[in-house]
């Protein structure tokens, strides 16, 4: 299955509703899976982005509306990248 690096920064509006309920965390990935798609690992940074999430679709037409769903909402900025095994990405050369 196609795996994609979700990257997110909250806004301020994100900030507070964590804050409020750091569950919403979990619950956000469970939406995810009702969207098509399943969180594998997910990690909170610092830096220039709060979340890093490895997800994976069954195609780009799923991410892209997973990627949709969540920035509709305001509480998060999202930049979606596709992920490409090394070993593919070697053979495709």
């Amino acid at each position: 299955m196609p795996t994609y690096v979700l990257l997110s920064t909250l806004t301020p509006e994100g900030v507070q509703t964590i804050k409020n309920n750091p569950q919403r965390i979990i619950e956000v990935n469970r939406e995810i899976e009702q969207l098509g798609a399943e969180v594998k690992a997910q990690w909170a940074v610092l830096g220039h982005y709060d979340f890093v999430n490895i997800v994976e679709a069954p195609d780009e037409a799923t991410i892209a509306r997973v990627s949709l769903e969540l920035g509709s909402r305001g509480t998060g900025r999202y930049e979606t990248l596709t992920a490409i095994p090394v070993d593919e990405f070697i053979a495709s050369l």
